[in-house]
């Protein structure tokens, strides 16, 4: 990033370090679509070890990962049971839709956690209706401010899906945030879903893919489904080389990301026009309410932010995102205090009176 300037926009910002820089370059190849990339091959064995599951396979997105993961669990004409919010229904564009012909069944999930009675509710048997064909979470909750789904809970909708023989899947974007955040390993996050997806250019900080993750049996139909969906990468080792070294170096370092979001979030506590619930920041996001400068007050925060380089999504009129990541660091946390508090305090000083208010 240009001195001087802070990017809060996501975690996806990360420019590769430069551990990844020479993985890449000395990286060993193949044609992946045929299976025969090595580098490709250690990335997919290595995660899936870590997590648990029998075998991974690599793809070039997160959303490509979660669909794919749809198309074979489940039937045309299906629902899947989300939690309010889900990237899968909010972020992907109507993908579930266009590409497996399923359905989107929401639940209610305060905090990002739905809970299992919202779950058995929601599964639909009725000739009248359609039927329900997976049960899918998402942890960390990117809908609900990065919030973590606790383990518990987790495994109580798993219970109910396996009552109701449906799989589960689990967007795990950023699990490994999930897993700094409980301090359990990834494999206990991951546990009792029959598949996940994991990003590996979010907090990971590698530069492009996610990996699906699952038995042998399923990715042998999912490898099908990534060729479909244009997914097929030939000498990707170059990019699977950059998350090896994400897998090796940066798990161990997100809880900073979450300390400096911690701090990002109290220094912005208190402003006026401006709100936010710190319970809610349980890792890398910072979400704030935004009521300055009448509609659009998130757009104008942001917009005046930028300006100075400090530059953040509104993700509403009223709603903006702050997320940290490995290349924020303390000053550049306090730079961006110092400038959304001034630029809030301007827009403050600009609100027009309320009706009844002196003149």
């Amino acid at each position: 990033m240009p001195q001087g300037s802070v990017d809060l926009r996501s975690d996806t910002v990360t420019q590769p370090t430069e551990a990844m820089r020479r993985a890449m370059a000395a990286a060993e190849v193949g044609d992946d679509v045929y299976a025969e990339d090595p580098t490709v091959a250690r990335l997919q064995a290595r995660l899936a070890e870590m997590t648990g599951f029998e075998a991974g396979l690599f793809v070039p997105s997160g959303t490509m990962s979660n669909q794919i993961a749809l198309a074979v669990h489940c039937r045309r004409g299906t629902e899947v049971i989300l939690p309010e919010g889900a990237h899968i229904y909010e972020y992907e564009p109507g993908a579930m839709a266009l590409i497996s012909g399923v359905l989107p069944r929401l639940v209610p999930a305060p905090g990002g956690v739905p809970s299992a009675a919202a779950v058995r509710a929601a599964v639909r048997r009725s000739v009248h209706q359609a039927p329900t064909g997976l049960v899918a979470l998402e942890n960390t909750h990117n809908g609900a401010g990065g919030a973590v789904v606790p383990l518990e809970s987790q495994r109580a909708v798993q219970a109910v899906a396996r009552d109701e023989g449906l799989p589960v899947h689990l967007d795990g974007a950023r699990a490994f945030n999930a897993a700094a955040a409980l301090g359990v390993s990834i494999a206990e996050v991951c546990a009792g879903f029959d598949s996940v997806s994991i990003c590996l250019s979010k907090g990971l900080g590698a530069p492009v893919g996610s990996v699906l993750l699952g038995s042998r049996g399923f990715l042998e139909e999912a490898h099908r489904y990534r060729k479909l969906l244009g997914g097929g990468m030939r000498q990707a080792g170059v990019l699977a080389a950059a998350g090896l070294v994400a897998l090796d170096t940066m798990p161990g370092v997100l809880h900073h990301d979450h300390a400096r979001a911690r701090r990002l979030a109290e220094g912005l506590a208190g402003l006026p026009g401006v709100s936010l619930d710190l319970a809610s920041v349980q890792t890398n996001m910072v979400y704030l309410t935004v009521e300055l400068d009448g509609h659009g007050a998130a757009e104008a925060l942001a917009a005046r932010c930028a300006a100075r380089g400090v530059r953040f999504n509104a993700m509403s009129p009223h709603q903006a995102r702050l997320v940290t990541h490995h290349q924020v660091d303390d000053a550049q946390v306090e730079r961006a205090v110092e400038v959304i508090r001034e630029e809030a305090q301007r827009l403050a000083e600009r609100r027009p009176a309320s009706v009844g208010e002196a003149g």
